[in-house]
């Protein structure tokens, strides 16, 4: 996918609309951190699904992603080898062993909040091998959670080179670079998804530009105090290659290799950067 360069600078919010966005992240997160906590073996995907709309609009805000292009959920729900865009329904039951990414978005008083996390089902903390040895389609225990920290560490080195007067692949290298001393640190090969990345925010959940993670750097357009970024690091134990499924929504590594996904909403500051989607504790 290529870069949208539009503008010499991503344009920027002010502050008001920046604390306008915080409080609409800041609703994501509750519904983020009320899923994890329902999420157990023998919960639906729909049921969890039901918890996150009824967060968010408890909180007064709006579901984004439900209606959005006609999808049919409030979360997006991906299990195992589904990176992005899993559809929450009924049938789909948890089980220990499973991991599973929840990408959620609200919006409120007009702004949009959007975030993502993974974590493993039966499993406190770290990773469990014992819940993972359970569930005899998972992953290798410790191959699992070094996919998870690596795309936690990545995460935060996308986050850290999110400042005033980088260029936007800046970001994407960032990325890029933080893979491949993941793999390094935790001794398991990586793959970027490829064709996915973040994304402009705030009115829209989809903004120009599109934020590749991976790429060289000092490229596109710069960012400036008060520019916001979704960015959102997806990496697999196998493949870069994905399909879609014929719902038209699920994507899937081609070789079933499992994956995961997690993002922030972040602006770029004086200050340094700021994360527009906290998680309560």
């Amino acid at each position: 996918m290529g870069l949208r360069n539009r503008w010499k600078s991503i344009p920027a919010k002010t502050a008001a609309e920046l604390d306008a966005m915080t409080a609409a992240g800041a609703v994501v997160g509750q519904a983020l951190v009320a899923v994890r906590a329902a999420a157990k073996d023998g919960v639906s995907l729909l049921e969890l699904d039901a918890i996150a709309e009824a967060t968010i609009r408890d909180a007064g805000a709006v579901p984004t992603f439900k209606g959005y292009e006609g999808f049919p959920g409030s979360i997006c729900a991906s299990v195992n080898d589904v990176v992005v865009h899993g559809i929450p329904t009924a049938d789909h039951i948890l089980r220990a062993g499973d991991y599973i990414s929840i990408d959620c978005g609200a919006t409120l008083d007009g702004w949009v909040g959007d975030s993502a996390w993974s974590f493993g089902i039966g499993m406190d903390g770290a990773l469990d091998t014992d819940a993972l040895d359970d569930n005899p389609d998972s992953e290798a225990g410790g191959s699992l959670w070094a996919l998870d920290r690596a795309t936690q560490d990545v995460l935060a080195a996308g986050i850290a080179a999110m400042v005033p007067g980088a260029r936007l692949t800046d970001v994407s290298n960032a990325l890029e670079l933080a893979t491949r001393a993941a793999e390094e640190k935790y001794g398991v090969a990586l793959g970027i998804v490829d064709g996915y990345g973040g994304h402009g925010v705030g009115r829209s959940m989809h903004e120009d530009p599109f934020l590749p993670n991976e790429g060289r750097p000092g490229r596109g357009p710069r960012i400036q105090a008060g520019s916001v970024l979704a960015i959102e690091p997806m990496l697999t134990l196998g493949t870069v290659d994905t399909e879609v499924l014929d719902d038209d929504w699920t994507v899937v590594t081609t070789d079933g290799s499992w994956s995961s996904h997690w993002e922030h909403t972040v602006a770029a500051t004086d200050d340094g950067p700021r994360i527009l989607t906290p998680r309560p504790l």
